[in-house]
């Protein structure tokens, strides 16, 4: 059938352009890295110029860090759990509700666009597949916000001590950039300070779904 495979509006396909580049190592695109076992990888179209409408990563944690709150401004999000166990954490901005997901190899958890999320491991070692249906997916992280509003914005809307709230946020700004995975180096939570991963087990964290 004439133009069978061509999506007439995918301007990265083109008949007169020959065999598109379809196949990449997702290895050879980090977005972010911890160490080997903290780290996560994407393909979207800048890997793929023909993958137009998504896009995908892959996250490994390790027990005791997390994939820090934030939300995608232009993308729902699928994550699939590959390996381990998880919470994946969703804040409904309708009903300000916390609906806490635990999964496993083989479960899916489904984010909106626009909702505030987080992941964080309960198991030693886990794996998960996250996809998007954005080429270029946009992360609005919450330690950029936090390291970055003035403290005296936090006296004038919750009235919280511009100094004291200086303090707590001491590890993000010292590391001043994105934490994507936490925590950041300067906190220690295997040591019992459990700084901004907080705590998590099937005690403290009851999930609403499975």
């Amino acid at each position: 059938m004439s133009g069978a495979g061509f999506v007439p509006d995918n301007l990265n396909l083109k008949k007169s352009s020959g065999n598109p580049n379809l196949a990449y190592n997702m290895k050879d695109n980090v977005l972010f890295k911890v160490n080997e076992s903290n780290i996560a990888y994407e393909v979207s179209a800048t890997q793929i110029p023909a993958m137009v409408g998504g896009s995908v990563a892959e996250l490994l944690m390790t027990k005791g860090h997390i994939r820090e709150p934030h939300w995608h401004p232009n993308a729902w999000e699928l994550d699939v759990v590959i390996e381990g166990q998880v919470v994946v954490s969703i804040l409904n901005p309708d009903t300000s509700q916390l609906i806490n997901n635990l999964a496993g190899p083989g479960q899916v958890v489904f984010i909106p666009m626009g909702w505030l999320h987080w992941i964080t491991p309960v198991t030693e070692q886990t794996r998960l597949h996250l996809f998007f249906n954005s080429s270029q997916v946009e992360n609005a992280e919450v330690s950029d916000f936090l390291r970055t509003t003035p403290l005296e914005v936090f006296r004038l809307s919750y009235n919280i001590d511009p100094s004291q709230m200086g303090t707590a946020l001491a590890p993000i700004k010292a590391v001043n950039e994105t934490v994507f995975l936490g925590p950041p180096p300067s906190v220690n939570t295997r040591s019992g300070n459990t700084g901004i991963c907080g705590k998590i087990g099937s005690t403290i964290i009851k999930p609403d779904s499975l």
